[in-house]
């Protein structure tokens, strides 16, 4: 768990980051480079869950490197489904990141959505649902091993 007192925000208790996969872990169905180390890193303070629609047919391969099965959504409706994986685990509780058309729910839905800017772009609605934007999936990971700079981005 992960408790974040954010001045202006009050109390944020981080129980699960929830990732897209394609083009936020992964660019062209390929995971990036060191993601796997921190992914294990992250592990050790929150539940990690990945949900995808499988774009490129690559997920096998990046849960066999990352050690743990995504969850593979249903063809159509993605937006929505994301969403609602969040609001089950507990919205209040997650921690979202991502950088499609497809995430800006789950970044909505999340107590702090992360948008990425990608190799492979990021929408605009997603930048502009998210609480933070970070250039990298690296950064974005990194600001959740080290809080205190979340904190900093979001404090009022």
């Amino acid at each position: 768990m992960i408790d974040l007192q954010i001045p202006g925000r009050g109390l944020v208790q981080l129980e699960y980051a929830v990732f897209d996969v394609n083009g936020t872990l992964a660019v062209d169905g390929n995971l990036i480079e060191g993601i796997d180390y921190r992914i294990a890193m992250l592990r050790g303070k929150l539940e990690v869950r990945l949900i995808t629609a499988d774009t490129h047919g690559r997920q096998a391969e990046i849960d066999r490197r990352l050690k743990f099965t995504a969850e593979r959504l249903q063809s159509g409706n993605e937006r929505q489904q994301k969403a609602s994986y969040v609001w089950q685990l507990g919205a209040q509780k997650v921690v979202a990141i991502g950088n499609g058309g497809n995430d800006v729910d789950m970044l909505k839905a999340a107590a702090i959505g992360i948008a990425v800017l990608g190799r492979e772009g990021t929408a605009s609605e997603a930048i502009a649902a998210a609480d933070v934007v970070v250039f990298d999936i690296v950064d974005a990971i990194d600001m959740l091993l080290n809080p205190k700079r979340l904190i900093a981005t979001l404090r009022r």
